[in-house]
């Protein structure tokens, strides 16, 4: 009897799907899970305590997972605020916005370690940053991450393949 050295490929298209971010997004999605993202920020700087980074962290991990689908802001954003209060539809390519979870996934990670080492200020000095960048595409819809992708996709560091829209 053959052991199958990999799984099936309906297993492989089953954890990808899983893991998919959406593409094309809704920038007033993003922008309104932006605005959320920063009452939770100020929060956590206000009461400077590890769980509130942990949520924050946790909220931007599960978007990097799967966009809106098991993100709690972002299901709130994609069907509750932008169908009800915004009522506008921005399409913009789906990358840049999942790599710009990924340095807020970084930069409340950076929080929570910090303050769980005893470094309450420096914790929230790093939310402090990350609020900048919120109140950047909250506002005014200017992504900071989504410029670093594209300074990195012209650079060649993040190929054309995974974002042909951006490439152009």
């Amino acid at each position: 009897m053959a052991v199958e050295s990999t799984p099936p490929s309906r297993w492989r298209s089953g954890w990808r799907d899983a893991f998919a971010f959406p593409n094309p997004v809704n920038d007033y999605a993003a922008r309104s899970t932006a605005g959320l993202v920063i009452a939770l920020a100020i929060a956590a700087i206000a009461v400077d305590q590890w769980w509130l980074y942990a949520i924050l962290a946790v909220g931007f991990a599960l978007r990097v997972a799967g966009g809106p689908r098991y993100s709690p802001f972002g299901r709130l954003a994609v069907h509750v605020i932008v169908p009800k209060l915004v009522k506008k539809e921005k399409i913009v390519p789906g990358p840049p916005k999942r790599f710009a979870q990924a340095i807020g996934l970084a930069f409340s990670l950076t929080a929570l370690i910090l303050s769980l080492a005893g470094f309450g200020l420096a914790a929230q000095i790093v939310v402090g940053a990350l609020i900048v960048a919120a109140f950047l595409e909250g506002a005014f819809g200017f992504c900071l991450g989504c410029v670093a992708f594209g300074y990195l996709q012209r650079a060649g560091v993040i190929p054309d393949s995974v974002c042909e829209a951006c490439a152009r």
